[in-house]
């Protein structure tokens, strides 16, 4: 398997160079790695870095890490970054886009695969019961901002769509060959193939609404957010309409609710078109209420099927739409809508049927490690020195997204002058005659009420030092390298699955223990002391000392070890899968 890194040092803030200590060395990456390699240490510095080896540009944390019993306070262990391998620790950088950094990402992939795949057949603390319960595979697109280049396949003839070489129709066919109002052919004869580069892009650049699109980017979580409402709202009246009471839950305030007796619960995944529009992969799992618990995953009442989430989910769609506030662009706003092309899919969870649990799962894992490679732009974070590298309003389709952004974005309001803003009445100094505070009832002399002075600066404390800006389009010009979106490429509901929090924890304590099982005494000496985690504390003052690998050459030694580490997990499930699958029903497998 081909290592991660590039041997040559990139110059940004990403890859093995960005922020590395001053370390010069007069040979090529291979001399490095050479030189890493002699010393007697070598192995003991390859495990110290092995949680980061495959990340291409990890963090370096420098400190002492203290082991505290937390009965008694007493210091059980003590150590130095000092006394460790280039005197820092190593800890995976953790991005999920692929194209930063691909260990993490592939990291990232596999726990959304377990997530999403848990709120459909359980496991992971999910009751398997989920299984039964109706699910069905959405997606909700965009509408159309202009005509761009497409490739239509009407009926397929091959066995695998991700590489379907299937002969396309013709882009964009009109009996009269028309132009459009800018003098450019609004007709288009090709028959893309799957990797052309012109797909996504619009036939006129002057005609496509560029900024209608990123405002529909920014403003799509609102859309998603309210469709799921509707959906719901759907479902509580056709609960209504059959008969079935709502349910009497418990709030944590201890005041009882009625709610509806079934509730949706979906996991989303967004997805950057080629031309630059966000559209919505789900899973929308149907569930039921528990009154004694209302957190607990019960499957739905009696007479609720797959047809009446989709009939839901369709009647959502179909109805939500809004229109975003007023812009001194476009007084009216813009409106907000989905697309024609919403697909809805029931999910099988026994393995049989066209859309099954792990197809979907992985499908939606896959988009979650992507951005806007699609669109044939990456960068990080715009502001006013860099956006002039990429924003124009007279260049490319992508070019002219991110001016869009940019412009819609910026300030609307006129600031009040400091000399014209009102002041707040100052009580004059000294006593006056004792009074009694109408709000509180407090006795005092002072001009003002002390215990109400005192709890009015302490709300005041408690409230956020950086205005609140009003203006809903300022946050373009934040998400512009994201052509307007500003959502999570993964979210879900609270009760569908577990989170990767949980994931993560359980990885590390399964790391922090793999090798206790191997550990044995010394020939001569006391056994190998082991703390408990139940009664000890790991207390770390780290700080930050830098990002990426001291040389090209360790990074091009810590990536192969991962590599072939991970060509020898890859192996290990591939000779398992195929021993699991070649077994006879009710033999325990050598490898288990």
């Amino acid at each position: 398997m081909a290592s991660t890194l590039d041997l040559t040092p990139r110059v940004s803030a990403r890859g093995v160079g960005s922020n590395a200590d001053t370390i010069v060395y007069g040979y090529t990456a291979a001399g490095s790695a050479f030189e890493r390699a002699t010393r007697p240490d070598y192995f003991g510095w390859l495990e110290h870095v092995r949680a980061a080896a495959g990340c291409t540009r990890p963090i370096r944390l420098a400190g002492q890490i203290l082991t505290v019993d937390a009965s008694t306070g007493r210091v059980l262990d003590q150590r130095h970054t000092d006394g460790m391998p280039d005197a820092a620790i190593y800890t995976a950088c953790g991005n999920r886009r692929a194209t930063v950094c691909p260990s993490c990402a592939h990291t990232y992939q596999r726990d959304a695969f377990q997530l999403l795949r848990a709120g459909l057949v359980g496991g992971k603390g999910v009751p398997e019961t989920v299984a039964s319960h109706p699910a069905v595979f959405a997606t909700f697109t965009a509408p159309s901002f202009g005509p761009v280049h497409v490739r239509v396949v009407k009926r397929h003839t091959c066995g695998n769509r991700r590489r379907c070489d299937c002969r396309a129709e013709p882009c964009h066919a009109r009996r009269d060959a028309g132009v459009c109002a800018h003098g450019r052919p609004a007709v288009c004869w090709a028959r893309h193939e799957s990797g052309d580069a012109v797909l996504g892009r619009p036939l006129c650049l002057d005609c496509y609404d560029h900024d209608h699109q990123v405002v529909w980017n920014l403003f799509s979580g609102e859309l998603w957010h309210r469709t799921k409402q509707a959906a719901q709202r759907h479902l509580a009246k056709l609960a209504r309409r059959r008969g079935i009471p709502r349910v009497e839950v418990v709030t944590a305030s201890g005041n009882i609710r009625k709610v509806p007796p079934v509730r949706l619960s979906p996991g989303k995944v967004a997805e950057l078109q080629a031309r630059g529009a966000v559209h919505f992969h789900a899973i929308a799992r149907l569930d039921g209420v528990e009154p004694a618990d209302p957190d607990a995953i019960v499957p739905p009442p009696a007479g609720f099927t797959v047809a009446d989430l989709v009939d839901a989910l369709q009647h959502a769609a179909a109805q939500i739409a809004f229109h975003t506030p007023a812009h001194p662009d476009r007084p009216d706003g813009w409106p907000i809508a989905w697309g024609e092309q919403v697909d809805l899919r029931p999910i099988s969870t026994t393995g049989e049927g066209e859309v099954t649990d792990g197809l979907v799962a992985g499908y939606l894992a896959k988009y979650a490690t992507k951005s806007t490679e699609a669109t044939g732009h990456t960068s990080t974070r715009l502001d006013a020195e860099s956006i002039g590298d990429y924003a124009d309003p007279d260049g490319d389709h992508t070019a002219r997204l991110i001016d869009a952004c940019w412009r819609i974005g910026r300030p609307t309001g006129t600031p009040v002058p400091l000399s014209e803003r009102p002041r707040d009445p100052r009580p004059r100094p000294g006593f006056v005659d004792r009074w009694e505070c109408p709000d509180c009832g407090t006795h005092t002399r002072y001009a003002a009420c002390p215990v109400c002075v005192a709890e009015r600066q302490a709300s005041l404390d408690t409230e956020s030092t950086k205005p609140a800006n009003t203006n809903p389009y300022a946050r373009l010009r934040r998400w512009a390298h994201m052509l307007g979106f500003g959502g999570h490429f993964l979210t879900k509901g609270r009760r569908y699955s577990v989170t990767f929090r949980l994931l993560r924890d359980s990885r590390v304590s399964f790391r922090r223990h793999e090798d206790q099982v191997h550990e044995h005494p010394a020939a001569s000496g006391p056994p190998v002391d082991h703390h408990d985690d139940d009664t000890t504390l790991i207390v770390g003052t780290l700080t930050f000392a830098g990002v990426g690998w001291h040389t090209t050459g360790d990074a091009l030694l810590a990536n192969s070890a991962a590599a072939m580490a991970r060509e020898r997990r890859t192996t290990g499930r591939e000779e398992l899968a195929h021993e699991l699958a070649t077994t006879p029903a009710g033999t325990a497998p050598a490898a288990a």
